[in-house]
């Protein structure tokens, strides 16, 4: 990714786990994405949180010491939800081991999807589907965008950023 470039990425959780089903992990994602967006690192302009992945367009402003701020925010995620599964649920652990160097364990699939959304209709396009994503058949999180918490989408109804997060996606194009 680029500085001042709007992206369209998804994380995934690695296998596939549902970690993200406990709110007090998304909220280790939302408390990340304040800090970051309020130390003016990046902008976010849509979100949603999934029970195994997240989707998020958003804008890397500045880097946040020597590395992209995404970075940052998977770096960090990652290591309070390990250190977490570490005290309560230790025997989950095995389930994000992996053989590597660097480290002993992941939380995040390597190699996450960003897509570099250069029109405003593709951007709208990606916005509605994140929108969109608690209610599909599989996941029937929500009856209407709108009602699921751990998405913007209430933001775009209402106007009323409850995350502290969210810049409108009109502010920019």
């Amino acid at each position: 990714m680029e500085l001042d470039n709007i992206y369209f990425y998804i994380a995934t959780i690695k296998a596939w786990k549902p970690l993200l089903s406990k709110d007090s992990y998304k909220e280790v994602l939302i408390e990340s994405l304040r800090f970051l967006t309020q130390s003016g690192k990046l902008v976010v302009y849509g979100f949603v949180i999934m029970p195994n992945h997240f989707h998020i367009i958003w804008e890397m402003l500045e880097l946040n010491g020597n590395e992209l701020p995404h970075t940052s925010f998977m770096k960090f995620t990652s290591h309070v939800i390990f250190k977490d599964i570490k005290a309560s649920n230790p025997g989950l652990l095995s389930d994000f081991k992996v053989l590597s160097v660097s480290r002993s364990h992941n939380i995040w699939m390597r190699h996450s999807l960003p897509i570099h959304l250069y029109s405003d209709k593709f951007i709208l396009q990606k916005l509605t589907y994140i929108h969109n994503n608690p209610l599909q058949e599989h996941w029937r999180l929500a009856e209407r965008p709108e009602d699921y918490k751990y998405s913007s989408a209430r933001f775009y109804e209402t106007g009323i950023d409850e995350f502290g997060i969210l810049t409108h996606i009109k502010e920019r194009t």
